[in-house]
């Protein structure tokens, strides 16, 4: 992995997302099914939240919280974003000083992708599997 090269080359651009008035439940269903850590909240076509496995610790099951909660009463509403042209160096960088697993990326204001540690996994195996294939 470059540590130069844009996020946009290794983010996924498939985002997966929930309603606010969704309850966490579904939503929990939702990472099942696609098998992912995180969940966009979508409102009207706009990304207004984003919802993690660690919210649902933090937030739901240690208060005691039932699942049929909304979503939006869970979600982080802040959303930490980066331009899909910030170098991967620097959203690890900010990842690490924010201590976050997920990175949204956007261009010209619109979510158009999402950055995670698994993303990073991904590259880095591909990288080594190139390296041992070219020996």
């Amino acid at each position: 992995m470059e540590g130069d090269a844009p996020i946009k080359v290794y983010m996924t651009r498939k985002l997966i997302g929930v309603s606010p008035d969704d309850s966490v439940k579904r939503a929990c269903e939702v990472m099942v099914e696609f098998d992912i850590g995180s969940l966009v909240v979508v409102e009207e076509n706009r990304v207004v939240g984003f919802f993690t496995k660690s919210d649902i610790i933090r937030r739901v099951v240690i208060p005691g919280l039932s699942n049929g909660t909304p979503v939006r009463e869970i979600m982080s509403g802040e959303l930490i974003t980066v331009n899909a042209n910030t170098p991967v160096r620097d959203v690890l960088d900010l990842m690490a000083k924010k201590g976050i697993k997920h990175m949204l990326i956007e261009e010209e204001g619109e979510i158009v992708g999402i950055f995670s540690l698994s993303d990073l996994l991904t590259a880095s195996r591909r990288r080594l599997e190139t390296a041992i294939a070219a020996e």
